[in-house]
């Protein structure tokens, strides 16, 4: 069961929010050997090169319209040598993935749904079967904001062929993560359940575990059950930044998509834009920055995608990691929460006040959120919460053991939180 492959949800690092569409190699790897000293003993695993890394002239977030793209004879896009120099001699991403799995750490990239346009274009062989590129392509399906697929018919005789080859291909590379991106998005074109469906089927006969990961959001509620049975993660909202509307509407996303968290299915708050971000999210560098959110923010987001369970994406550029950073990264109490936590629920919402509840087997959670522009005490309400933690309390963000009549009067920062354990 496909499930197995994420029991708890997945942590890792994904180049995106630094690097765009141009992450190199050495970038990659360079990452991936922080996260392997840094915090691979606190669960960080996973290391994903995103988008385009096919696209030998990608330079930032923004894409180059009906360019040249590396591929090989089967319609199946394949890493530019330019970029990823080991993949040279038709070696794709073993080389690499090989280089991760050394570190201990596993290895995950993007795709695009469909086939791409100029295999269409050149109607090109599809391994495993009589039909072509042309044969199987919709070409009224195409993503809105990047030119270099045409969706998959899946109806069409050849379209399951395609996928399986795609993820035979990923397989013998040695991908354990798969993200894939232009499918799970309700407002456009509506969720491509016909793609979804073959992707899942081929996975699970390529041979290799593989999370899949669904993007971009908001995926549609009412589709909730058919993502649990079809995929480890999902999207709930559109790209994340370091943007506090963005970050304040999570909080109503979270509330709603808690019942579909559990066991190997995962909704997905999106990555944390933390730390130094933007490296070449524009082509001349002038979007590269430490994180715009707060530091109450940023325990905000912390404590929300730990408690809700989201999985944990980092998207900041681990070479340039701060201490800061690295604490909100490796704290034992939202690892314990995000990776072992229960029946985690928001309990209470007025305004701007928001009160969220877990628990593990070694303790119980109370997390009080504070959203206005101002501080704010407790609400009333909080009082029954904590009375469950028992007599003497830890807050986690001051770092200091607290009664509950204490717990009752205290102030939350604007944008902040404060979250209580029980002893």
């Amino acid at each position: 069961m496909f499930r197995i492959y994420a029991q708890t949800p997945p942590k890792g690092w994904n180049s995106w929010d630094s690097f765009g569409a141009s992450v190199t190699e050495a970038e990659v790897l360079g990452n991936a050997e922080v996260m392997a000293k840094n915090l691979k003993d606190y669960g960080w695993e996973y290391v994903v090169v995103d988008i385009q890394w096919y696209e030998p002239r990608a330079d930032s977030c923004a894409y180059h319209p009906f360019t040249e793209l590396h591929q090989d004879e089967y319609s199946r896009l394949i890493p530019a040598e330019n970029r990823f120099p080991s993949s040279a001699g038709g070696q794709g991403f073993k080389p690499l993935a090989d280089a991760v799995h050394a570190m201990g750490l596993k290895f995950g990239i993007h795709i695009m749904r469909g086939i791409p346009r100029q295999a269409v274009h050149d109607n090109t062989k599809i391994l495993g079967a009589q039909k072509t590129a042309r044969d199987i392509a919709d070409a009224n399906s195409i993503c809105p904001w990047n030119t270099d697929m045409y969706g998959v018919d899946a109806s069409k005789e050849g379209a399951q062929a395609y996928y399986d080859s795609l993820l035979a291909l990923y397989a013998s590379w040695g991908v354990d993560f798969l993200k894939v991106d232009d499918i799970a998005d309700s407002k456009l074109y509506g969720t491509h359940t016909g793609e979804i469906e073959l992707i899942r089927k081929a996975i699970d006969g390529c041979g290799r575990p593989m999370v899949l990961s669904l993007s971009p959001g908001p995926a549609p509620i009412e589709s909730g059950t058919f993502f649990q049975r079809h995929a480890n993660m999902w999207r709930l909202t559109d790209d994340l930044w370091d943007n506090w509307n963005q970050l304040y509407d999570m909080f109503g996303r979270c509330g709603k998509w808690s019942t579909f968290v559990g066991s190997g299915t995962w909704p997905d708050c999106d990555m944390l834009p933390l730390g130094h971000i933007g490296t070449r999210t524009a082509a001349d560098g002038s979007e590269a920055r430490m994180t715009r959110f707060t530091k109450d923010e940023q325990r905000s987001l912390m404590t929300l995608w730990s408690i809700f369970r989201s999985p944990l994406l980092f998207g900041g550029d681990l070479r340039k990691l701060d201490d800061w950073t690295r604490s909100l990264l490796t704290d034992p109490y939202l690892i314990d929460a995000h990776q072992n936590g229960r029946d985690a629920r928001e309990v209470y919402r007025k305004d701007d006040l928001v009160i969220w509840v877990s628990a593990s087997d070694a303790r119980k959670y109370v997390a009080c959120f504070n959203l206005a522009d101002r501080p704010a005490g407790l609400p009333a309400a909080a009082g029954e919460w904590l009375q469950s933690l028992g007599g003497e309390l830890h807050e986690v963000w001051a770092n200091r053991a607290v009664s509950v009549a204490d717990a009752e009067t205290a102030f939350i920062a604007p944008h902040g939180v404060v979250l209580y354990v029980s002893k």
